[in-house]
């Protein structure tokens, strides 16, 4: 792909936070940027060039956005897959691709693509009634997470099993096609982020450490506490990932470390990650950049990171803390645009640079 001259117009599904980050990086590029969301007034929306509010299955409004923009990518992996394959049938060039999105749709199509790429999973197994169930049960054992599918996330979608009695009606609790996941005591959790681009060269951020609190992020720490051997597993996990994919873009795996020093893949995120937001201050070039970046058709950016990192997560009322974090001079405070601060919604989030 020719590299996109500034002034071009870059096409974003979504309307979240990630979304309006991205679009600020693309401005600093001297990109233009325009959101398709089906989301009236959303946080992407208010600092973009351009907005489409229309469904994401509307193919004569995927047509006209697919006209006006040189290339289009997602800021969240349920953008259906349908709509980025209608966008390329309509002439645009996507970025993750279509494939990409629908392996991560689905988190047993995910853990079973892991485990052909030869990355470690827990033990899974798909979940389409209570029998299944109780048989997956009496295989894997308990405690285990029965999870939806489909369109779960920061915690929604899932039950814990911690005995073979909590089966009990279960399935029905859950109410669509589940994937039951053995549950792994492990010592922390990880995420890589990792970046390629068209012409295949590959970029990689340090390793995070990551803590969640309610199943939703709470706090990312670097250095993450691993030896340098499992943040050279992560990488290669990473980057057989991307390949395998042709993938362009940001993505992100998170991994379980367990206490023999292995890993375990839990998920992966075809996007720019929230384990990443340190990056906006912390590496010389941001998640965000590097994503446009890649898309674009740029070199990619250096990766360094340049202080030790605290981030955290801003969840509903916690963003009303701003005028104190705002005074802080150690906090570098970055808040979403959201009008509603609900309980379990990602407000924003606060990083300190520790040199």
């Amino acid at each position: 792909m020719n590299a996109l001259s500034p002034g071009s117009t870059i096409g974003i599904l979504g309307g979240g936070q990630l979304g309006r980050m991205l679009s600020i990086a693309a401005a600093q590029l001297g990109f233009d940027v325009a959101i398709f969301t089906d989301e009236p007034d959303s946080p992407a929306s208010r600092v973009s060039a351009r907005a489409v509010v229309a469904s994401y299955a509307d193919e004569a409004a995927l047509a006209d956005f697919a006209r006006r923009v040189a290339v289009v990518t997602t800021e969240f992996e349920n953008v259906p897959a349908e709509t980025a394959q209608a966008l390329i049938g309509a002439g645009a060039r996507v970025a993750p691709n279509p494939h990409a999105l629908a392996v991560a749709q689905d988190r047993f199509d995910e853990k079973s693509y892991f485990a052909s790429a030869g990355i470690a999973t827990p033990p899974f197994r798909a979940i389409a009634s209570q029998e299944d169930l109780d048989a997956a049960i009496a295989e894997i054992g308990a405690p285990a997470i029965l999870k939806t599918r489909r369109l779960g996330y920061d915690g929604r979608g899932q039950i814990r099993i911690n005995s073979a009695a909590d089966a009990e009606g279960a399935f029905e609790k859950l109410g669509a096609p589940g994937i039951l996941e053995g549950f792994c005591a492990f010592e922390r959790e990880v995420s890589i982020i990792a970046a390629r681009g068209w012409d295949g060269a590959v970029a990689f951020y340090d390793l995070n450490e990551n803590e969640h609190a309610g199943g939703i992020l709470s706090r990312t720490m670097l250095p993450a506490r691993v030896s340098a051997d499992i943040a050279r597993t992560a990488q290669e996990a990473a980057q057989r990932v991307l390949e395998a994919f042709d993938y362009v873009g940001v993505l992100t795996i998170e991994f379980f470390v367990m206490p023999d020093g292995s890993l375990v893949a839990n998920e992966m995120a075809p996007r720019v990650h929230n384990s990443g937001h340190w990056t906006i201050e912390g590496a010389l070039t941001s998640q965000f950049e590097q994503h446009i970046r890649a898309i674009a058709g740029w070199p990619l950016g250096p990766t360094t990171r340049v202080a030790a990192i605290e981030m955290h997560n801003l969840i509903g009322a916690d963003a009303n803390a701003w005028p104190a974090l705002a005074a802080d001079p150690d906090a570098r405070v970055h808040l979403y645009g959201k009008r509603d601060a609900r309980a379990g919604r990602k407000m924003g989030h606060v990083t300190k640079l520790s040199f």
